[in-house]
């Protein structure tokens, strides 16, 4: 750690921001848990016509403005149809990997508040049953939704007040083991607004100033690319704090803080970047350098949109992505260590 900051702050924020249900473009449980963290801390938010958070900090020197990105939305599913007998067909929003949430409890919720407990499994959902059940391709024409209610019908759904078009969450089951290790799902990207928040706590707490104006932005379209596509005016750089990737050619490790250099669209800023990687090195914090391919994050989405700004991405890295992924603690506190060291740095 180069900050005193509390740690534990990271963690206890993340699990209440992750046990609180926002697939993409599902907003309204969240945004009121954003708004009282935020008003912990002295702060007030604002939000723009898609319900994406801010959080504006003067700076020593307000004649830049810089933007940290931090996507609330995860992915998860939508109901598209539901059966006769009352099993509840899905799409997906954002890069769902079904093999990773079968046997999983989920949760839909309606558009008048409520919100109903379920199991996700296969059409073949049994070994003792089913010939094809370890075969059966997992995808959106296979997998189902049995509710935890007494179903027999269409009708008995559609009674529940549960109709198509209703979001879908998948249980994030957080855990932290006491040698430091981080479970749970949406550690992308709910870890990285944690940190946002560890950020902004740190400064209120000693009275500091980040070197220039900021605003830290909080959309809910991430995992489908649309997150970044809009920048508020007057905005010149764009840094997305977003998960880093584990697997082989990759450097990036969870106790460590990756800085993407390109994703599957373009390299990013080149000067931005070599600014995080130089942060890191006179600092000593542990860092990796890392280009993805399967992967995205606002500060692209952003460029794609045709807006002129420096863009740039880090965070801690995972196992697992979206699946039931891991990092550890070290990690969030180095992304938080280049956070703060940016946030302070001319």
């Amino acid at each position: 750690m180069m900050y005193n900051y509390d740690p534990i702050y990271t963690v206890k924020c993340f699990e209440e921001i992750v046990n609180t249900p926002s697939p993409v473009a599902y907003y309204r449980d969240m945004n009121p848990v954003i708004e009282k963290i935020a008003a912990s801390l002295g702060c007030a938010v604002s939000f723009d016509n898609k319900s994406t958070a801010y959080i504006t900090l003067e700076g020593e020197d307000n004649s830049k403005t810089v933007m940290i990105g931090a996507h609330l939305d995860t992915i998860g599913m939508v109901i598209r149809s539901i059966d006769a007998n009352g099993m509840i067909r899905v799409r997906q929003l954002g890069g769902m990997n079904f093999h990773s949430v079968e046997g999983e409890t989920v949760h839909i919720h309606t558009r008048d508040g409520r919100s109903y407990s379920g199991l996700c499994t296969v059409t073949s959902h049994s070994v003792h049953v089913f010939e094809d059940a370890r075969t059966m391709e997992r995808n959106e024409d296979n997998v189902m939704i049995i509710l935890d209610e007494d179903i027999k019908s269409k009708e008995d759904v559609t009674a529940l007040g549960i109709r198509n078009g209703d979001f879908v969450s998948v249980e994030p089951r957080f855990q932290m083991t006491e040698n430091g290790y981080i479970k749970s799902r949406y550690i992308d990207d709910k870890a990285a607004v944690a940190i946002c928040f560890n950020a902004i706590k740190y400064l209120k707490d000693n009275g500091l100033k980040p070197a220039y104006k900021t605003v830290f932005a909080f959309p809910y379209a991430e995992e489908v690319g649309l997150g970044g596509t809009y920048v508020p005016e007057g905005i010149s750089e764009f840094l997305a704090v977003d998960i880093g990737l584990i697997g082989p050619g990759l450097d990036g490790r969870e106790k460590a803080v990756s800085i993407c250099a390109k994703d599957a669209t373009a390299p990013y800023n080149y000067d931005l970047t070599t600014k995080l990687i130089n942060l890191c090195c006179d600092n000593g914090i542990n860092h990796a350098v890392d280009v993805f391919y399967r992967y995205g994050t606002d500060a692209n989405a952003a460029m794609r949109a045709g807006n002129n700004i420096k863009n740039a991405a880090f965070g801690m890295a995972v196992y697992c992505s979206h699946g039931m992924e891991r990092t550890h603690i070290d990690g969030l506190n180095a992304t938080l260590d280049l956070l703060l060291a940016y946030l302070l740095s001319k």
